[in-house]
C-alpha cells in the first residue's frame, strides 16, 4: 500500500479537523481541539448529541435506555463532572440498590461508588457540551477520501461534503471505525478490528402502577437480565412509572436478530421472576449492537500522523463514560501537539 502523504496547514492558517461521532468522546475531543486553536466540525448520524448517553421519549414518558449512570475516578474527569453539576446538567445519584443472583459478582467491584446521572435526562451533559460546537446532525459518514493531501467526507444523506479537512478523528464504536479506515490506515483498522464489542438488548416498560417499589435499581446475575432500574425515580425525572431492563451480553448476542416483540416478552418474564407485578401499558425494545467493549490493553486513543487519522472512544480506554471522555481528551492532545510541532 503506498504511503499516505499528509499536507499540513500553511503558516497562519488554523488546522481544520472533522470529528465523526457526537458522543462524549467526540464532544470532548472537539472541544479540546477548538480550545487548542483548531477549526472543528462535528458530525453525527443522529438528531442530536449524546451517543449512548441516550434517552427515549414517548407519549408522556421518558426513559434512559443507554448508559444508566457514570462514575468519576480520574481527577480530570471528576473535575469535568463537577462542572456539569454546577451547570445543572448532572447530579449525584444515590439509589437503593439490590443484587439478584451472585452477590459476590457485585462485591468484587470494590468499595463504595459515587454515581452520577444527567438531569433531566442522561442526554443532558452531552447536549450541554454540544451547545458551543459546530455540530452537523443527520450526517452518517460512510466514506473518507484523500484529495490533495486533505480529507473529504461522504455522508449517506448528503453525498460528498464540500469542505476538506487536515485531519479526521473518528469517535465511533470499533467496528464502525474499522470499516471507515480499512484500506486507508492498516494499523488503525487492525486495532479497531481487535476490540471485542458486545451487544445489549434493552426494554423500556411504562406502567400505571409501580410494579416493584422496594428498590430503585438492581444488578441482576441471571441468564437474561443484567440490570433493572426505576427510571422515574432518578433525580429530576417525572411522569409515570418507567423501568429500564438491560439484558446480559451473552443473552443479547444469542438473540441479536430476534424480533423486538420476542425480546419484550422474554425480558418482562425475567423481570416478573424478580417480583415485578402487573403488566405494562406500553413496552418497547431497543438493540444496542455495540453497547460495550474494550481492548485487552487500553491505549487511551490512537493517532497516525502520517495519514492524519485518529480514533477515540470508550473501547480504547477501558470502557464506560469516563473512558470515553479520557479517550477524547487523549486524541485531542496528540493531534494538537502534532499540529504544533509540524508548523
Amino acid at each position: 500500500m503506498p504511503e499516505l502523504r499528509h499536507a499540513t496547514p500553511a503558516p497562519g492558517v488554523l488546522p481544520r479537523v472533522a470529528v465523526v461521532g457526537a458522543g462524549i468522546a467526540g464532544l470532548r475531543c472537539a472541544r479540546s481541539l477548538r480550545e487548542a486553536g483548531c477549526q472543528v466540525r462535528l458530525f453525527d448520524k443522529s438528531r442530536g448529541a449524546s451517543g449512548r448517553l441516550a434517552t427515549r421519549r414517548g407519549d408522556g414518558w421518558a426513559c434512559d435506555h443507554g448508559a444508566q449512570y457514570f462514575t468519576a475516578e480520574d481527577p480530570g474527569f471528576a473535575a469535568e463532572v463537577q462542572r456539569w453539576c454546577e451547570a445543572g446538567v448532572a447530579v449525584e445519584w444515590t439509589p437503593r440498590l439490590r443484587v439478584f443472583g451472585d452477590p459476590g459478582a457485585i462485591a468484587r467491584r470494590g468499595g463504595p461508588t459515587r454515581r452520577f446521572v444527567g438531569v433531566p435526562a442522561m442526554t443532558a451533559p452531552a447536549r450541554w457540551l454540544a451547545d458551543a460546537q459546530a455540530l452537523s446532525t443527520g450526517h452518517t459518514i460512510e466514506r473518507l477520501q484523500r484529495v490533495d493531501g486533505r480529507w473529504r467526507l461522504r455522508s449517506v444523506e448528503h453525498g460528498w461534503l464540500a469542505e476538506a479537512f487536515d485531519a479526521v478523528a473518528l469517535a465511533l464504536p470499533a467496528p464502525q471505525a474499522a470499516s471507515l479506515v480499512e484500506g486507508l490506515q492498516p494499523r488503525l483498522a487492525a486495532l479497531a478490528a481487535g476490540a471485542a464489542m458486545q451487544p445489549c438488548w434493552c426494554v423500556m416498560a411504562v406502567y400505571d402502577d409501580d410494579p416493584l417499589p422496594g428498590f430503585d435499581a438492581a444488578f441482576v446475575n441471571q441468564p437474561a437480565l443484567a440490570w433493572v432500574c426505576a427510571n422515574h425515580r432518578k433525580p429530576g425525572r417525572s411522569g409515570p412509572p418507567c423501568w429500564v431492563l438491560h439484558a446480559q451480553p451473552a443473552w443479547s448476542q444469542r438473540n441479536l436478530e430476534a424480533a423486538p416483540g420476542e425480546i419484550v416478552e422474554a425480558l418482562l418474564g425475567a423481570f416478573h421472576e424478580l417480583g415485578a407485578r402487573g403488566a405494562p401499558r406500553h413496552a418497547v425494545a431497543h438493540r444496542w449492537r455495540y453497547a460495550r467493549g474494550a481492548l485487552a490493553q487500553p491505549q487511551g486513543a490512537a493517532w497516525d500522523a502520517g495519514s492524519g487519522l485518529g480514533l477515540c472512544g470508550d473501547w480504547l480506554c477501558g470502557g464506560r463514560v469516563e473512558g470515553a471522555w479520557r479517550s477524547g481528551q487523549a486524541l485531542a492532545e496528540a493531534l494538537a501537539g502534532w499540529f504544533a510541532r509540524s508548523r
